[in-house]
Formats: structure tokens, sequence, C-alpha cells
């Protein structure tokens, strides 16, 4: 390969992964504002008549959204230049996806079955 079609491959590569990232980003972002967030309150009500029955709940559920929201700031700040963009995604971004994915993984022990919105680990790996 001469070097202009191998920076033509890298430049491919490279969009090809901020723009997958990028895609990550937005639907954990969405899944977690559209269904787990309101799965957790619907999760914290029923408690509400015996708090002390919630056990950590309420520290998971704000975990929850602290981080996504950490994740929201740190992906709105995202460079223009590709090569820098995907170092960031790399290095900020996908940390705090994980953070995010670290309490939501907590939060699907606690919440309710009937109430998760998704099918957990458990569901996938033995519903056939």
């Amino acid at each position: 390969f001469t070097a202009e079609e191998c920076d033509a491959r890298a430049e491919v590569m490279l969009e090809n992964y901020v723009t997958t990232l990028g895609i990550e980003v937005a639907t954990l972002i969405s899944m977690v504002d559209t269904a787990i967030m309101p799965a957790c309150i619907k999760d914290l009500k029923l408690y509400s008549t015996m708090p002390k029955l919630a056990g950590d709940r309420q520290k998971v559920y704000n975990a929850i959204q602290a981080e996504a929201a950490k994740l929201k700031t740190i992906a709105a700040s995202r460079p223009k230049d590709l090569v820098a963009d995907a170092k960031y995604l790399c290095d900020k971004v996908k940390p705090q996806m994980l953070a995010v994915r670290r309490e939501v993984d907590a939060a699907e022990g606690l919440i309710d079955k009937d109430l998760y919105p998704y099918p957990t680990y458990e569901e996938m790996i033995y519903s056939h």
C-alpha cells in the first residue's frame, strides 16, 4: 500500500470507530433516560410506605443519574478533530460509559422484575 492508501484506510477506520461509539453513547443515554430511570422511580415508589425495606435502591438509582449526567457532559465536550475525538472517546467517554453500566447492572438486581424495561442477562441466556 502507498502512504496515501494507508492514511485513507486509517481515516476510514477512525471514522467508523468515532461513528460507532457516538451511536453507542447516544443509545446508552437514551436507554437510561427513557427506560431505566423511569423504572427506578416506579420501583422506589413501591417502598414509599416502608422506606427501610428499600435497601440501597435510593443510593444506586441516584448513582445512575449522577453517572449518566457525567457521561452527557463528557460526551458533549468531544473534540472536532478526528484523531483527537477517537482518543477522547477511548480515554474519557468509554470509561464513563462503563461507570454508567456498572450502576445500571447494580440496579438490575434491585428493580422489580416486572418493572425492568429490558431483558436481563438471565432471561437472554436461559429463555430458550
